[in-house]
């Protein structure tokens, strides 16, 4: 029988699969996430009529004389490139710009995906919404001083997004401060009554000697207490501080620092602010103990009704001989306190996503803290994956082990969020391919039935 026939059969068969594979692409040209194919052949065997020969002294060398057997289905690739992003507005919906997998997991299988069309269930996790598998990263923890922290070199767990879950208040433990005392002012005579200091602090601009400045800060249960503190200079490059707190008992101040002993008075409400002859804050002082190195701050002592314990707030006044914090220059006053960080109970009410995968939370309290972080998974050949159907992809022994990590670190690729990554299938290709592909379908026809006719016209010479 005539190799020709078995090289048109193999031909067509050949050009069915890259058919198949067309077909397939054409079908995923708007499914997120997806990776076109391509089927590359090779020529199959050849079998060798004679055998080459080499040069001798009064002949040259022959060639070998093979005829080809057909061809072979040598790969089907996937093709990597990134897609097209999408605009969605919608806050759940993430894509990778650049390198990486999405990581979700069913049970103890782990799947790799592009498609980043993701939802939040019942119970808040973060998953799949077509195969409800749940999205991997990092949730955060809370360290003992209550502030949110994220772990990414971590072991990877389901994201959980508690929608609407309560944050408890937090006890205002720090006031920061800030700005100008202003140098130009008149002293205030030490026997000043306290009428007569209101009057310097509150009075017309043109007797005012002092200054006041007040922040709400928070107690344990939330209740929000006006913290005021007032100025007065009593010397040159010193300042006398008072400090009051709406509805507490026994406020007192007291500077704290590395080798201060606490000796101040009970219900001392009164500091003092000594600064350098250029404006510096150099010290601090409560009357007992002067703190004049780094970090330049009181304690402020006070009690709640219904709380025997104790509630403390530092007041970071600056660093000693530097331009931050409060300074003493012949300017107007704008001594205030700049942040603090309590705040009383909220509701988890919306998140974002940043580029770095991170889920941002805001509560009804104001307060914005990380709620988790999402994982990418980069390999070594990511062709090598293996498709799973729904978009996802599976490890496999060629694809290499993943690399899980955060996002924009170690080659992994940034995540956008209301974008979604198209599929990379283009048309324009595709049917040229089919055109391509379909013409070889009909030229290996064709090899099969000249062949026929050859085979016909052998058994014809018997006639």
């Amino acid at each position: 029988m005539m190799r020709s026939l078995y090289s048109g059969v193999s031909g067509l068969k050949n050009h069915q699969v890259r058919m198949d594979v067309i077909g397939h692409n054409v079908s995923n040209v708007n499914t997120h996430g997806y990776k076109a194919e391509r089927v590359n052949f090779m020529d199959l065997i050849s079998q060798e009529i004679a055998g080459a020969s080499e040069p001798k002294e009064n002949i040259g060398g022959i060639n070998s004389q093979q005829v080809g057997l057909g061809a072979l289905i040598a790969s089907i690739d996937k093709i990597m490139t990134q897609g097209s992003l999408q605009t969605t507005g919608k806050n759940t919906d993430v894509a990778v710009s650049g390198e990486g997998f999405f990581v979700i997991r069913d049970g103890n299988k782990q799947f790799y995906t592009r498609a980043g069309f993701f939802n939040i269930d019942r119970d808040g996790y973060y998953v799949h919404p077509g195969t409800g598998l749940r999205v991997q990263g990092w949730n955060s923890r809370t360290d003992d001083k209550g502030n949110s922290y994220i772990n990414s070199s971590a072991t990877v767990e389901d994201i959980r997004i508690p929608l609407y879950q309560k944050k408890p208040a937090k006890a205002t433990t720090e006031v920061v401060y800030e700005s100008n005392l202003n140098q130009a002012v008149e002293i205030v005579p030490a026997d000043a009554t306290a009428e007569q200091i209101r009057d310097f602090i509150e009075g017309p601009a043109d007797k005012r000697r002092g200054h006041a400045t007040t922040i709400n800060v928070y107690d344990p249960e939330g209740n929000k207490r006006e913290l005021r503190l007032e100025f007065w200079k009593t010397g040159e490059n010193r300042w006398t501080g008072r400090v009051n707190m709406e509805n507490a008992t026994q406020v007192s101040v007291n500077v704290t620092g590395p080798g201060n002993v606490d000796t101040a008075v009970p219900g001392n409400d009164r500091f003092e602010l000594g600064f350098s002859s250029d404006g510096r804050l150099v010290s601090v002082s409560d009357g007992s103990d002067t703190l004049n190195d780094g970090k330049l701050q009181l304690q402020l002592s006070y009690r709640i009704p219904g709380n025997p314990e104790p509630q403390t707030i530092n007041l970071n006044m600056g660093e000693s001989g530097e331009v931050k914090g409060i300074t003493q220059y012949a300017s107007s006053f704008t001594t205030r306190a700049k942040e603090q960080d309590g705040f009383p109970m909220g509701y988890l009410e919306a998140f974002s996503i940043d580029n770095t995968g991170t889920i941002v939370g805001t509560y009804s309290n104001g307060v914005k803290e990380p709620l988790a972080r999402i994982a990418l998974a980069t390999f070594t050949n990511p062709a090598g994956l293996t498709k799973e159907g729904e978009t996802k992809f599976a490890y496999s022994m060629n694809s290499g082990d993943p690399n899980i990590g955060e996002a924009g670190i170690a080659g992994r690729g940034k995540i956008n969020a209301g974008l979604l990554e198209m599929s990379n299938v283009d048309l324009s290709d595709q049917f040229t391919d089919m055109i391509v592909t379909q013409r070889g379908f009909q030229a290996n026809s064709r090899t099969i039935t000249t062949t026929d006719q050859m085979i016909q016209e052998v058994l014809g010479l018997k006639r």
